[in-house]
C-alpha cells in the first residue's frame, strides 16, 4: 500500500511541485485533508500503544518479575520478605516502556549530530511529515538548498528504516491472530502515510527515479525484517526466558510507538490553527477504532 502511494506521488505529483504560487490553493487543500488522515493515523497509534502494547508488556512484566521473586525466594534461606516486597513494587514495566521511547530519541539524535546538513528549520519528525513542506502554501523559513536536500531525505529513510523494524519486530511478538491484526491496521494505517510523504519528499529534492524506488523499497522490507525477528526470538531462547525476553522487546516497541505519536505526527499537525476541532475528531476517531479492535484482542 505504501509503495503504491509513493508510485502515486511520484508519478503524479511531480508536475505539481513544478508549479507555480498561482497553483497553491489546490495544493492547500490536499495538505488539509493529508493533515486529516495524519491525525487519524496518530490517533490508531495512540490506541494501538494504550489499549494493547503498553497493557501487554505491563502485564507480562510484571508476572515475570513475580516468578523471579518468587523463584529467588524460594531458593534462598535468609528473611528477605522487604527485599522482594521492594522488587515487586519497582515500576520496571513503565521504565522499560520509556527506554524504548529514549532509546529511538537517542538514534535520531545521533543521526542528525552527525550529519549537521541535515539540521535546518524543522526536525526529523517535521521531515517525515515532508508533504506539509510541499503542499503548504506559506512556508516558514527557506527551502532547503539542493544539497542538503538528499542528505535530509537520507536521514529520514534510516529513522523510518528503524520504526519499521520495531514495528514488525512489535507484530511478530503478537501471540494471537487478533492482536496480529489490530497492529497491521495500526501499521498499514500509519505506514501507508508515511511513504506517501516520504515519496512527496524525493520528488521535491529531486531524487532520481532508481534511487527513490530503491530507497522506498528498502524501507518497505524493514518490516518484515523485524516481523523475522519477532518470530525468531521466542523459539531462540529458552521457555523460562521467553515470557520476559517478549514482554522486554514489546515494552520497548511500545515506546517506539508513543514515540511516533507525540513527537512526530501529533505536534506537527496540531502546530497549525487550521481546524482545530476537525483534527481532534480525527484523533479520536483512531482511537475509538484501535479500542474497539481491542475487544478481541
Amino acid at each position: 500500500m505504501g509503495c503504491c502511494l509513493w508510485l502515486f506521488s511520484h508519478r503524479c505529483l511531480s508536475p505539481l511541485c513544478q508549479l507555480d504560487c498561482n497553483s497553491c490553493f489546490l495544493l492547500g487543500r490536499h495538505r488539509r485533508v493529508l493533515s486529516l488522515l495524519s491525525c487519524t493515523s496518530a490517533g490508531i497509534f495512540l490506541g494501538a500503544g494504550f489499549m494493547h502494547m503498553t497493557a501487554e508488556a505491563l502485564e507480562g512484566i510484571e508476572s515475570e518479575i513475580q516468578k523471579l521473586v518468587i523463584q529467588n525466594s524460594t531458593n534462598s534461606e535468609g528473611n528477605s520478605d522487604d527485599a522482594d516486597s521492594a522488587y515487586m513494587e519497582y515500576p520496571y514495566g513503565e521504565l522499560i516502556i520509556s527506554l524504548g521511547f529514549f532509546f529511538v530519541f537517542l538514534l535520531e539524535s545521533l543521526a542528525l549530530q552527525c550529519c549537521p546538513g541535515a539540521a535546518g528549520r524543522s526536525k526529523v519528525q517535521e521531515q517525515e511529515w515532508g508533504m506539509a513542506n510541499v503542499l503548504e502554501p506559506h512556508s516558514h523559513g527557506p527551502l532547503p538548498s539542493p544539497s542538503r536536500g538528499p542528505l535530509r531525505a537520507l536521514v529520514l529513510l534510516l529513522s523510518l528504516s528503524f520504526h519499521s523494524v520495531f514495528e514488525g519486530l512489535a507484530v511478530g511478538l503478537q501471540p494471537t491472530v487478533a492482536a496480529t491484526v489490530q497492529l497491521c491496521l495500526a501499521i498499514l494505517a500509519h505506514k501507508g502515510l508515511v511513504v506517501f510523504g516520504v515519496g512527496l519528499r524525493l520528488v521535491q529534492v529531486g531524487t532520481g527515479s532508481r534511487w527513490a524506488m530503491l530507497s522506498i523499497l528498502s524501507l518497505a522490507l524493514m518490516s518484515p525484517v523485524g516481523l523475522a525477528l519477532g518470530l525468531a526470538v521466542p523459539q531462540g531462547i529458552s521457555e523460562g526466558g521467553q515470557g520476559l525476553a517478549q514482554a522486554v522487546l514489546e515494552g520497548m516497541a511500545a515506546g517506539t510507538f508513543l514515540y511516533v505519536t507525540f513527537l512526530e505526527i501529533l505536534p506537527r499537525e496540531l502546530a497549525g490553527p487550521e481546524a482545530p476541532l476537525a483534527k481532534w475528531g480525527c484523533v479520536a476517531a483512531g482511537f475509538a477504532f484501535m479500542a474497539f479492535i481491542a475487544l478481541w484482542a
